[in-house]
């Protein structure tokens, strides 16, 4: 059984239907131990970061998470949250990867836009979560903050400067982008993951 956590984030439908896509029904569920029951666990979310924590800790959610042993993905706001804090909001976050959640700063390059917002290449993939992906090939980023490249990076982009892509770290995994909604690239990627080795 895939499970999709429940809380108060955006972007669960997409996630859903890109999952249909690859003939799986997911459970949508905020039950702990249903969450623990999975096989595997995907943390989607859209959103301002110190809502979403605030939410995630009122439920205790975040003890959930951090309790899990079976893969997990985080998804976009879902990465950040799994980092160590965030600028949005000047909150801590769950501290799965050790490594903060900075905003763009535009004014380092002026032509660039932020929210960066539309279709991205990735580089420098590492582990079977991007099998049978390519390096340059492009995902569908929507976001304002990014994580800096560090030790758990598995994949790169660049938007005025290079960030984390996608990390991981033991059994959490985790994109900046939104695999649910970048076409054929996405779906590989979700296909990867639920195909991955404990």
């Amino acid at each position: 059984m895939i499970a999709i956590l429940k809380y108060n984030a955006g972007n669960i439908r997409s996630v859903i239907n890109a999952l249909h896509r690859l003939g799986v029904e997911p459970l949508l569920t905020d039950d702990p131990a249903e969450l623990r029951r999975a096989e595997r666990v995907i943390f989607p979310g859209q959103g301002e970061a110190s809502v979403a924590m605030r939410y995630l800790r009122e439920h205790r959610l975040d003890e959930v998470l951090l309790s899990l042993t079976q893969p997990v993905l985080g998804i976009c706001v879902g990465q950040q949250l799994m980092c160590r804090s965030s600028e949005e909001g000047n909150c801590q976050c769950l501290g799965l990867f050790d490594v903060p959640v900075l905003r763009f700063n535009p004014e380092e390059k002026m032509h660039y836009k932020v929210p960066c917002m539309g279709w991205n290449s990735l580089h420098d993939m590492k582990t079977a979560l991007y099998d049978n992906v390519h390096d340059g090939d492009y995902v569908y980023f929507v976001h304002s903050y990014y994580v800096p490249l560090c030790s758990d990076t598995i994949a790169t982009a660049d938007y005025i400067q290079p960030y984390s892509a996608s990390l991981h770290r033991d059994n959490f995994y985790a994109t900046q982008f939104h695999p649910e909604k970048s076409g054929d690239v996405g779906q590989q990627i979700l296909k990867n993951f639920l195909l991955i080795e404990d």
